[in-house]
């Protein structure tokens, strides 16, 4: 299910396709010649966390307010730094080690505003946007992070 109402904003129970859901090209097929500069951040469910074997991670959100939330938070980068937010998805729901959870998309005439955009958007985004995981171990205890 992906309702959101933001076109840049995505959560999502579906595998997010990398490239395509990255947007790093038009219609055409070409890069979009003013910016010189695309970062993608792609977030991977790992295998191990802090010592222990992780057999999977539940997501959830508070879909509205999350994507509220995203929203807003694309609007506060591109205030802050030269870029375009291009799109961001998160999945929820069951995901295993090596499913790709969330996929950020910045474009920028120049890499280091896009590198250090990226950087902050991803710090912020794990701060204030309601999304809860909860990692499962192999040792069957699992754990809210």
């Amino acid at each position: 299910m992906s309702d959101n109402p933001s076109p840049r904003v995505r959560f999502t129970e579906e595998p997010i396709e990398i490239p395509a859901d990255v947007g790093t090209a038009d219609t055409t097929g070409r890069a979009d010649a003013a910016n010189g500069a695309v970062v993608t951040f792609s977030g991977v469910v790992r295998n191990r966390n802090d010592g222990r074997d992780v057999l999977g991670i539940f997501y959830e959100c508070y879909r509205e307010m999350a994507t509220q939330e995203a929203t807003r938070l694309i609007a506060e980068i591109e205030g802050e730094f030269p870029v375009r937010v291009d799109r961001m998805a998160h999945r929820v729901g069951e995901l295993l080690p090596g499913d790709v959870s969330l996929v950020v998309v910045i474009r920028s005439a120049h890499r280091r505003a896009a590198f250090d955009a990226m950087s902050t958007f991803v710090d912020r985004f794990k701060d204030r946007v309601p999304v809860w995981k909860k990692e499962r171990y192999a040792d069957d205890t699992a754990s809210w992070l």
